[in-house]
């Protein structure tokens, strides 16, 4: 089978993100109004899959920032991967992957790393793409530990957990908002630096551009004392998972465990929307090889278990 690969161009922005949005393996990173929110901080290299004229999948990708032999699906989001509508499937993957191959061969690549849908956030079992890059020759090469509820069978979350959520709402009240952005974005500015000497991955500016695109799909929740914001959560949100982007707590938020409150509230709400995982994100560091224990052992007692982000590597 011989599949017609198109370079994306601008152009094709429209069609790339109808067939997202029908798409049973899309989330709101998959598309163009999203990754290009990244301007040209990118040199993209994203591919339309074609059959016999008609669109099959679409593949997200661009240049590593500092490897110019190395491809990557996508480095501008946490996930990426085929997007398809389940024609392609079996060895009709395998044959696209390596098709694949091909292409970011000719075009000067070394490697591709894949960074697959993590368990959980397709519609319908999407994972082929999986079998088809152990079928030729892949390696895993990173795995970070993320946490998550499936809240249609939530394990009970421990005392801990629970006597934190009582503490919190004796201080805080919870607000809901896109005005709260700046706020709390203060205090996890403060927290990484403070911390770890580090900055956000998005500034400020490119997260409420995201914010007026996505209304629907990223939310900022917050614990406020006395009207000043002490702890808070951003959360992006697709159909199947809410997935916390961001988690911040200044030291009054920890005294009085504000971010129990957040949270508890957050997966609440997802759970009477009919969402069904709750992803607290990540505790790697290191390139998944340190597992921060104590923020995973916190995220789990939420009752969650634990989801693997993959990521495998194809020499072309």
């Amino acid at each position: 089978m011989i599949f017609d690969l198109i370079s994306y161009t601008h152009e094709h922005e429209s069609l790339w993100d109808s067939w997202c949005e029908s798409a049973g393996n899309s989330t709101l990173l998959h598309t163009r109004k999203f990754l290009s929110y990244h301007g040209k901080r990118f040199d993209d290299a994203s591919v339309l899959i074609f059959e016999s004229g008609r669109l099959v999948g679409v593949m997200p990708a661009a240049r590593a920032q500092h490897d110019s032999t190395l491809v990557v699906s996508h480095p501008g989001a946490t996930y990426g991967g085929i997007v398809h509508q389940g024609w392609l499937n079996g060895e009709r993957m395998i044959e696209a992957l390596e098709q694949l191959k091909a292409y970011y061969r000719e075009r000067g690549y070394v490697k591709f790393l894949y960074k697959p849908l993590p368990h959980g956030y397709a519609c319908v079992p999407s994972q082929d793409d999986l079998y088809a890059l152990f079928r030729l020759g892949a390696q895993r090469v990173r795995c970070d530990l993320s946490c998550a509820i499936d809240l249609s069978a939530r394990r009970t979350s421990s005392e801990r957990r629970r006597r934190g959520v009582k503490k919190a709402l004796k201080s805080v009240t919870l607000v809901n908002g896109s005005e709260q952005l700046v706020g709390l974005w203060d205090v996890l500015a403060k927290n990484l630096e403070r911390k770890h000497g580090a900055s956000p991955v998005h500034s400020l500016v490119e997260l409420t551009l995201l914010l007026e695109r996505f209304p629907e799909n990223i939310q900022v929740r917050t614990a406020t004392i006395d009207g000043v914001i002490e702890a808070g959560v951003v959360l992006f949100s697709s159909t199947n998972v809410w997935h916390s982007q961001y988690i911040a707590s200044s030291e009054i938020g920890y005294a009085v465990s504000a971010l129990d409150a957040v949270f508890e509230s957050a997966i609440d709400a997802a759970k009477k929307c009919g969402t069904r995982y709750f992803d607290f994100g990540t505790s790697n560091e290191q390139g998944g090889l340190v597992l921060n224990d104590g923020l995973y052992r916190f995220k789990s007692e939420f009752g969650g278990g634990g989801i693997a982000h993959e990521y495998y590597e194809l020499v072309l």
